[in-house]
């Protein structure tokens, strides 16, 4: 008989159903509550992802780092069975320690390959994305709820005999918070599979931020190029003590990227991303200085060594370069 006592998480105030913390309202597999952060040097020197998601139906929690220097790059994951402890954002030598929510986060990496500690400040308020659903056929495969944020980060990386001290003036943190249903490998195949094959899609996730303003520019097209998710909202921000929101966003309506590849790849060498309404357009013009692959260590699809939600065993941890 499962153990169904209550968790820590139970004594707080902020039961959404008549459930355990233990439990979500949906008995779906493929339910997931996880984030992302990247950590970039703005002369393009080091990017730094880093991961962490909860499978509550599946009882696993995970975790990755990958920094890219050069034509390296370097990758911690970690996977374990899910505790009790939902407060406790830590698995293998990966851990993310809430300070002050919405405000302040420590990154922690303890690994000989791979090592940091960095502390993320927000630079303006947490902005939602838009209500993100998918259907195969009539099967529901995705259902998310997503907040984007942008700030400053300081501490230390090291990797392979490299240090990294970074400064809030040099460097950008963004992150991503995200929660909902979301395929999980192992998800059925059948008739439904074979009646509605997945054929791609095109992504444009695109948080920029300045010294005043935060841009989000978030646009997903099918294969044939309906749109199924379209933002572009530009935040302002005078500081932290602004950190609510002092002024309405801004939207800047139906954006339309231009994207030059590396002939023959899919690296993009630049972008030209149009904003705004006829009567007042703008252009975001983006120059790539460094990029990671998430299908290489971060264990996004089509990743063939390991993918985010996949049972590992207890204390899984595994490095590469």
């Amino acid at each position: 008989m499962a153990d169904d006592r209550p968790v820590p998480l139970d004594e707080y105030p902020v039961h959404q159903v008549p459930l355990s913390m233990k439990h979500v309202a949906t008995g779906d597999r493929n339910a997931y509550d996880r984030c992302i952060f990247h950590v970039l040097d703005h002369e393009g020197r080091a990017l730094l992802i880093v991961g962490l998601g909860v499978y509550p139906n599946l009882g696993v929690i995970d975790a990755y780092a990958t920094l890219r220097t050069g034509d390296s790059l370097h990758a911690v994951r970690a996977s374990d069975a899910l505790g009790e402890d939902r407060m406790r954002l830590a698995v293998g030598p990966l851990r993310i320690e809430v300070e002050e929510p919405l405000r302040r986060l420590r990154l922690v990496g303890d690994d000989d390959l791979l090592s940091y500690d960095l502390t993320w400040t927000a630079g303006f308020p947490a902005l939602w994305e838009p209500h993100h659903l998918q259907r195969r056929g009539d099967r529901l495969t995705l259902e998310g709820r997503r907040f984007v944020q942008a700030g400053g980060v300081e501490g230390v990386i090291r990797a392979a005999g490299e240090e990294f001290r970074v400064t809030a003036g040099g460097w950008t943190g963004t992150r991503d918070r995200s929660w909902g249903v979301r395929p999980i490998p192992g998800e059925e195949g059948g008739r439904l599979a074979e009646e509605h094959p997945t054929e791609g899609f095109h992504w444009l996730w695109c948080p920029v931020r300045f010294g005043d303003r935060f841009l989000m520019v978030i646009v997903q097209e099918d294969a044939d190029g309906y749109r199924t998710l379209n933002d572009a909202t530009l935040v302002h921000s005078s500081g932290m003590s602004h950190i609510s929101g002092s002024r309405r966003d801004r939207q800047l309506g139906w954006p339309v990227p231009e994207i030059t590849y590396r002939p023959g790849t899919r690296h993009p060498e630049r972008a030209l991303i149009h904003l705004g309404d006829p009567r007042k357009p703008q252009e975001l013009e983006v120059e790539i200085l460094t990029s990671s692959p998430l299908a290489i260590g971060a264990g996004y699809p089509p990743a063939d060594d390991w993918q985010h939600g996949t049972w590992r065993g207890r204390g899984w941890t595994d490095r590469r370069t």
